[in-house]
């Protein structure tokens, strides 16, 4: 079942910018959907389509294959099942302490006091930054308020988690450690989806791809069939993984064939290096 769709959405700024042209994306549950694409392709602007915080200016946007209702009532259950963080965690971290900021949420639909503190307890732990309930969040390091924001948002208690450019700014350890909490998220069973120009980590992480330019889906499918239609890829000004592109010098410049396809991770590469041994051995 998608637990996200968009149909024909199309989206145009007040001074007449089309932003998003006849978008049709699919989330199925408990999947991880990687939205790739560069800076300024319209990833940003689809995100705030599915919380309710954009409204189509045509097509339509369903959450468990039922439109989206933009009134109070509507938007605020919206929200309690899709969470959204921000790429820049300072536009969405705003209380004095990571406590009251982790508690808005669920304080804004009138949880108990008991519940709230629990929910606020469970999420810092979640997320790594128990210890860290008084800290004010302007004296946290990038991925330290990345995690917070992350908080924030499972204290809602969401079954869908939109997060845009997760690993923006992040160190390498940083990034890994990200993106290892939402691997841990799905593995529990919540559907997320992300929006990167990273290359690298969508092979890793993405059970299906979309890639995006200038407000168009230019391309959908699993990450390999994604990273094969390389002139596809370059002319959205994105590249392959990096070992897919070292992998791809090897052949164009040093004539040497590792098969029909170039690897996208650690492993793939380490098979086809493994089978190529073998079969040279054979000979």
């Amino acid at each position: 079942m998608n637990v996200i769709e968009t149909k024909d959405v199309s989206y145009q700024y007040p001074d007449g910018t089309l932003a998003l042209n006849k978008i049709n994306f699919h989330a199925p549950e408990g999947e991880i959907i990687a939205l790739l694409g560069p800076n300024g392709a319209g990833k940003s602007t689809l995100f705030l389509h599915f919380n309710g915080i954009l409204k189509p200016s045509s097509g339509t946007v369903l959450l468990d294959g039922t439109p989206i209702n933009y009134d109070k009532k509507g938007l605020l259950q919206l929200r309690q099942k899709v969470g959204l963080v921000f790429q820049n965690p300072d536009d969405q971290l705003f209380a004095p302490t990571v406590r009251e900021d982790v508690a808005f949420g669920p304080l804004n639909i009138d949880l108990d006091p008991e519940e709230v503190q629990r929910r606020v307890s469970e999420s810092l732990e979640k997320v790594g930054m128990a210890g860290y309930e008084d800290k004010p969040p302007h004296h946290l390091s990038g991925g330290q308020k990345k995690r917070v924001s992350i908080a924030g948002v499972l204290a809602m208690r969401p079954e869908i988690m939109v997060l845009d450019e997760p690993t923006s700014g992040l160190d390498p350890k940083g990034a890994f450690q990200i993106m290892k909490l939402l691997i841990e998220l799905n593995r529990e069973g919540m559907t997320i989806v992300i929006a990167t120009h990273d290359v690298d980590i969508v092979p890793i992480y993405a059970h299906k791809v979309y890639a995006i330019s200038k407000g168009k889906i230019i391309k959908k499918g699993s990450p390999k069939e994604i990273f094969e239609d390389v002139q596809t890829i370059r002319d959205a000004n994105l590249r392959l993984p990096h070992i897919a592109h070292l992998f791809e010098r090897l052949h164009k410049e040093e004539e040497i064939s590792f098969g029909n396809s170039y690897p996208l991770t650690v492993n793939e590469a380490k098979n086809q290096i493994i089978d190529r041994i073998k079969k040279k051995k054979e000979l």
